[in-house]
């Protein structure tokens, strides 16, 4: 892969669209490209902590297939880019500020901190953004 850096901005719920997003930003960050992932709107609530696998993913028609043929978790996928590779995450201030939510109320060990959408666009312009 290339070494121009990823930036993904996640900000559906759908498992799907989150599934893909832990899938390409785990498979560049061992591909040893720079990845960074920026969790906003309805996305943040999946990275809410103590959630079941029920209650944290919610989709489509092939939402039911991931977890029925126990598809590896989304939240997992990420931990293993950020722990094999070169990858941060982001929490947007802005949802969690509307939420009323602490950082500490999300998955551990996955954020890097919170960051605002200006500054995540800003330093996307390095590389290469996808928005799911």
């Amino acid at each position: 892969m290339s070494g121009k850096p990823l930036f993904i901005l996640i900000c559906s719920e759908e498992h799907e669209k989150i599934q893909m997003a832990a899938m390409m930003a785990s498979i560049a960050a061992v591909s040893e490209t720079p990845v960074h992932v920026f969790v906003s709107m309805g996305a943040i609530y999946p990275f809410q902590k103590n959630l079941s696998t029920d209650d944290r993913y919610k989709g489509g028609r092939f939402s039911q297939v991931l977890k029925d043929k126990n598809a590896p978790d989304a939240m997992e996928l990420f931990g293993h880019g950020k722990m094999l590779g070169e990858m941060t995450m982001h929490a947007c201030s802005m949802a969690l500020d509307v939420l009323g939510w602490e950082e500490d109320e999300l998955v551990e060990d996955l954020f890097d901190g919170c960051m605002g959408l200006t500054k995540f666009l800003s330093d996307a312009e390095q590389g290469e953004l996808i928005t799911l």
